[in-house]
């Protein structure tokens, strides 16, 4: 089975722009949302949590699983020799009964439209929980890491 996580298109734009907060900050929330198989993320069209809303079915509330997704913690963005991180506890959703095929991560502001989305995991099938735990384990070098050439 195999995992891909990419990010959406306008990610980088978003954040040179300024449109995506700092995700080191304490007042910032990210979350992860998780999202059926019924439609598949655009990356090129994709924008913000109503767009991905718009076009995505998300995991029903309820069984463990609250709508707009689980906030990420201990967030923390870090740089090294010219590779910048951004990583953050596992999430997970205890005692769930979920099936999503997709989670997607997102700058939460608390409206739809405003909300960016950073990057999308596709698990490659539906992944369930039944009365159990939901988690997704973040790889060891980070959720999203950006390497610039030397």
């Amino acid at each position: 089975m195999a995992i891909t996580a990419k990010a959406f298109s306008h990610m980088p734009e978003n954040a040179i722009k300024k449109l995506i907060n700092d995700l080191n900050a304490g007042g910032t929330t990210v979350k992860c949302a998780l999202f059926t198989s019924a439609a598949a993320p655009n990356q090129e069209t994709m924008n913000d949590k109503a767009d991905v809303d718009a076009a995505m079915t998300e995991v029903a509330n309820g069984n463990g699983y609250t709508t707009g997704g689980a906030a990420l913690t201990t967030k923390a963005v870090t740089e090294a020799t010219r590779v910048t991180k951004f990583d953050a506890d596992d999430v997970e959703w205890t005692d769930s009964t979920i099936t999503a095929r997709y989670a997607v991560l997102y700058d939460d502001t608390g409206v739809a439209g405003t909300s960016v989305v950073l990057i999308y995991i596709d698990f490659g099938e539906d992944k369930s929980s039944e009365s159990g735990t939901f988690k997704i384990a973040w790889n060891a070098s980070g959720i999203l890491t950006i390497t610039v050439a030397a």
